[in-house]
């Protein structure tokens, strides 16, 4: 999709830009931190979810992808990944509301085929629910992994090529994006990381490719509409060049 995408400006206010994508890290640090277990940290990341959907709507933004579950935390402890699929459970029965009275479209991405179905019928229920909403996308990565998005994507056109439906000569770089999970969402304009870690996780590596990240200290369970709006001015402080020369 586009790399360009900000909305309008109001005034002298420099426009937000219109996708922030966020690696949430950090829970598990908050929690041992304060002798707690590493699930009383994914219960408060939760609500600093809720925090940032919510400043993000405030503040103008488009689109939030948020980094929930990467297809390796799979090799996480069987409690522990329990524990991370009530929460989900929890969050997709009790918050889909709310956002959709706010006007918030949920969507999902990433390999459902490793989710339960239950999991996997709330999801549905809640993206044909929210559908229609336009005051904010939020774009949830579970059981995510950039590596395999691109793979499958490369599939999908390999088996149109085979089926005579694709020109192997009209595969170019919007081709291959509507392939993707993201497919219909614009490329993010700034990509935050909690945590004080400065690595992408295999995280939207496609989509990435010209936006500006910002790495901050706080860990995700205290990330707020502070450290949100901080990142945007140092958003704002960068020239984007999109590969051209300086």
């Amino acid at each position: 999709m586009s790399r360009a995408g900000v909305l309008p400006s109001q005034g002298d206010a420099p426009p937000p830009p219109a996708h922030v994508a966020i690696i949430m890290d950090g829970n598990g640090r908050w929690a041992k931190a304060r002798g707690l277990p590493r699930t009383a940290g994914h219960r408060k990341g939760a609500e600093a979810v809720r925090a940032t959907i919510k400043a993000c709507r405030e503040l103008g933004i488009r689109y939030l992808t948020l980094f929930g579950f990467s297809s390796e935390n799979w090799k996480r402890s069987p409690d522990e990944v329990g524990d991370l699929m009530g929460l989900l459970r929890f969050y997709l029965r009790n918050e889909v509301k709310e956002l959709h009275s706010a006007g918030v479209r949920l969507r999902i991405i990433g390999d459902r085929s490793r989710l339960s179905k239950d999991i996997v019928d709330l999801i549905e229920t809640s993206e044909a629910k929210t559908a229609a909403n336009t005051a904010l996308d939020v774009v949830m990565a579970l059981s995510y992994g950039g590596r395999q998005e691109i793979v499958t994507a490369a599939q999908k056109l390999a088996q149109e090529v085979k089926a005579g439906r694709l020109d192997p000569a009209a595969i170019d770089e919007d081709a291959f994006s509507r392939r993707l999970f993201t497919a219909g969402v614009p490329d993010p304009d700034l990509l935050i990381r909690t945590s004080g870690e400065k690595r992408i996780s295999n995280f939207l590596l496609w989509q990435a490719a010209y936006a500006e990240f910002v790495f901050q200290d706080v860990l995700w369970p205290d990330f707020g509409r502070t450290q949100l709006e901080e990142a945007i001015a140092e958003f704002h402080g960068r020239e984007r060049r999109y590969g051209q020369a300086g």
